[in-house]
Formats: C-alpha cells, structure tokens, sequence
C-alpha cells in the first residue's frame, strides 16, 4: 500500500493543471509534469530556479510586491479566486494563465511558501478578443 506522500505526489503529477510551489523567497520546490507541458520547462530546468522564470519582465516588480505582501501577511489578496494573467513559455511566447495562488504554512502556522495552481487559457482569450474586435 502506498503512503499518503507516494499518493499525493502521483495525483501532483497527474493532474491537467500546472501546481507550482515556491519557498519563501519565490525559488521553485515543485513542478509538476503539467507544468513542464504549459510552460515548456522540465522539472529538472525550473526547480531550484526564481519564479522569474515564468513572469513577464514587465509584470515582476508588481508580482514580487504582492509575493512578498502575501508572505508577509500570511494570505493572498485574492483569497483563492482565480486570476487572469500573463506568463512566458521557454520559447519566449506570451500566454495567457488563469491561476489561483494560496499560502503555505508548516507546522506552527509559519509561512512556508506559496502554491500556485495554473491552466492555459490562451485559445479562449484570443478567441474571446477577436469575437470583441469583429463586433
């Protein structure tokens, strides 16, 4: 029988949505195989690495005061709510992301990391743009 580590980290790498934990300060820790597919990156290529890897240049000052604001806080403004928002691919091609973030913590309720779980949505929002723009 597998334990309940060997179970979570099978349903981390089975999942259709990126998971993406990074430490406190924003190094990746866990990158699941969804991950690697949406933003291009082996596992191998992105742990260890800044959440840069994957920010726009021109989104990361605003990410990296709202990181360092939930970690401090010990909670995401969003609350869970999905947002909309850019991202890199490795090929340098912007996509589109829908992604929810939430705060980690350990085991006396320190702040850990955060978690970020993504999906591509870039089809939908192109898709979305040009029924507006042919309006």
């Amino acid at each position: 029988m597998e334990s309940g580590s060997q179970v979570a980290e099978t349903i981390l790498d089975q999942v259709a949505d990126a998971v993406i934990y990074a430490n406190r300060s924003g190094e990746i820790i866990l990158w699941n195989r969804a991950s690697a597919a949406l933003f291009g990156y082996s596992a191998k290529e992105a742990l260890g690495q800044s959440l840069d890897l994957i920010i726009p240049e021109h989104l990361r000052a605003s990410h990296w005061r709202g990181f360092d604001a939930a970690i401090a806080n010990g909670q995401t403004k969003l609350e869970g709510r999905p947002t909309l928002t850019r991202a890199v691919h490795k090929s340098g091609r912007r996509i589109y992301v829908e992604m929810t973030f939430a705060i980690v913590t350990g085991n006396k309720d320190e702040v850990i990391g955060s978690v970020a779980v993504a999906r591509d949505v870039t089809d939908r929002i192109e898709r979305e743009r040009s029924a507006n723009c042919a309006s």
